[in-house]
C-alpha cells in the first residue's frame, strides 16, 4: 500500500472516483496522507474575480467544488491537505508532483474541461507522461 498520495482534483465525477481509489490505495494506515491539488488556470481565475470579486469568497467557492472529495476523505479518517495552485493544470500538477515525495499520483481520466482534454491531450495524459512517480488514471 502507498503512504503519501497526490490526488489531482477538479470537482468532476472522475476526480471523485479518483479520490475513492486514493483512499483504497492508502488502505487506512495511520501514517498515510492524501494531498489534494486543485489547479486554477488563468481563465478560471479571471472569471472568478469578475463574478465573485472578494478573495475570501473565491477561496470558499473553490473549496465548495471539492466538498464531496473532502467529505469522503474526512469520513475515511485519512489525513489530508488541500493545495490550491495556479497555472496550466497539466504542467502545474506534474511540477508539484516532481518537486515532492509522493508514492503515487491519482487523477481522473477526464475533468470539467472537456475541450482541453480533446484539444491538448488532457491533463491526465500529460501527468502520465511527465510525472516521476507512478500515476493511476481513474475512469
Amino acid at each position: 500500500m502507498f503512504e503519501h498520495i497526490l490526488l489531482a482534483a477538479d470537482g468532476s465525477a472522475h476526480s471523485l472516483r479518483a479520490a475513492e481509489n486514493a483512499i483504497h490505495l492508502v488502505g487506512g494506515k495511520e501514517q498515510s496522507k492524501v494531498t489534494i491539488v486543485y489547479v486554477v488556470d488563468g481563465a478560471t481565475s479571471k472569471s472568478d474575480v469578475l463574478r465573485i470579486g472578494d478573495s475570501k469568497d473565491i477561496a470558499e467557492k473553490r473549496k465548495e467544488k471539492l466538498k464531496d472529495i473532502l467529505t469522503l476523505l474526512e469520513k475515511s479518517s485519512i489525513a489530508h491537505e488541500l493545495k490550491i495552485l495556479h497555472g496550466d493544470p497539466g504542467e502545474t500538477i506534474v511540477e508539484f508532483a516532481n518537486n515532492q515525495e509522493f508514492d503515487c499520483l491519482v487523477i481522473g481520466s477526464r475533468g470539467l474541461n472537456s475541450l482541453q482534454s480533446m484539444v491538448l491531450g488532457g491533463v491526465s495524459h500529460k501527468a502520465a507522461k511527465r510525472a516521476k512517480c507512478p500515476v493511476m488514471i481513474v475512469k
